[in-house]
């Protein structure tokens, strides 16, 4: 059994991973914590969870939290989580950061995310929590840089062709996503968003996620490319569906290139692959941890759409799906 932390559990973010782990059959939940007025009972917090976790929500203690844990969950806002990791990793203790604190280049995530690192030695030394690349190095590591929403769908998205091979000359990426994504801020009027018929884009290549997108492609195509990502706002509460434009080198055909991608994805438990003109739908996702992708290609254009929960396997169930990396266990427990 392992004993976990969640600190932020308060946040959309902590709140999947408590419903998650919460049926886990490996996991005890030893703390739960966050940035909070005074202490409250989480089945205050969430009632739904009465009669399954009796634990009291308080601000995080990072040496009660060690003692009584194994791994810890940063389910915090970007530029907070850098201040924990270091401290719980001296401690022995396995880390999982949900915030894109250790997933980039420090001068890249200094220069978009607008604050010096204080951590780039654990920096360097993170693993990008992308199973379908870097299981092997997941097994053994410390600390898991969790992938961001939009970089999960995008980045499974041309896996397949990165990793056979085919190189891409450009890739422009049309995302959207339900407003969960920009996290619990009252300040965002979330609740008009959801009842309003609404759809803006926002950040037009100027959003964060956007360097994490191109730093993995280039890190599997090793050459430069035309890119651009522009992500948009839907009036729904979950749920990301990106089109992606890629141009090849060379010609492709639909047939031959939807097959690499079937023989890519077969044993991956979580993307699925849709049969030629069936492309993939918010609502056959939705609070599951599974990546889903369909394409077709027009005048040597390989348009790829792929949809994912931004919750779960864009965020909290792409953790557990790395812990139970990690502990050994069947990949995927707790999240079908």
């Amino acid at each position: 059994m392992v004993n976990v932390a969640i600190i932020g559990v308060t946040g959309y973010g902590g709140e999947e991973l408590l419903r998650i782990l919460l049926a886990h059959p490996k996991v005890k939940i030893t703390s739960v914590s966050a940035k909070i007025d005074k202490p409250q009972a989480i089945d205050e917090i969430y009632p739904e969870f009465k009669g399954k976790i009796d634990l009291v929500c308080d601000e995080p203690d990072v040496d009660k939290i060690a003692k009584v844990s194994d791994l810890i969950y940063l389910a915090l806002p970007h530029t907070v989580s850098m201040h924990l990791a270091s401290q719980f990793l001296k401690k022995g203790k396995i880390v999982i950061d949900l915030s894109a604190d250790y997933r980039l280049d420090p001068k890249v995530y200094e220069a978009h995310y607008k604050t010096k690192h204080i951590d780039t030695g654990n920096l360097r030394a993170a693993v990008y929590g992308l199973p379908e690349i870097n299981r092997d190095k997941i097994r053994s590591a410390k600390l898991i840089a969790n992938p961001g929403c939009y970089p999960t769908a995008a980045i499974l998205s041309v896996l397949p062709l990165l990793k056979n091979s085919i190189a891409l000359d450009s890739v422009y990426i049309d995302a959207k996503s339900g407003f969960s994504g920009a996290g619990r801020n009252p300040q965002l009027k979330m609740d008009e968003y959801k009842a309003s018929e609404n759809l803006k884009a926002y950040k037009i290549n100027a959003h964060q996620h956007a360097p994490e997108i191109y730093e993995q492609i280039q890190k599997l195509q090793k050459k430069n490319l035309e890119f651009a990502f522009v992500p948009h706002l839907l009036p729904v509460f979950r749920g990301i569906l990106e089109t992606i434009y890629a141009k090849p080198s060379g010609p492709k055909h639909t047939a031959s290139v939807l097959n690499l991608y079937k023989e890519f994805y077969k044993d991956e438990p979580f993307v699925r692959v849709l049969d030629e003109g069936k492309f993939p739908e918010l609502k056959t996702v939705v609070k599951t941890n599974y990546c889903e992708i369909g394409l077709k290609i027009e005048d040597n254009l390989i348009i790829i759409v792929s949809a994912i929960d931004n919750l779960v396997k864009g965020a909290s169930g792409q953790a557990v799906q790395n812990m139970n990396i990690i502990y050994g266990f069947e990949e995927t427990l707790g999240l079908l």
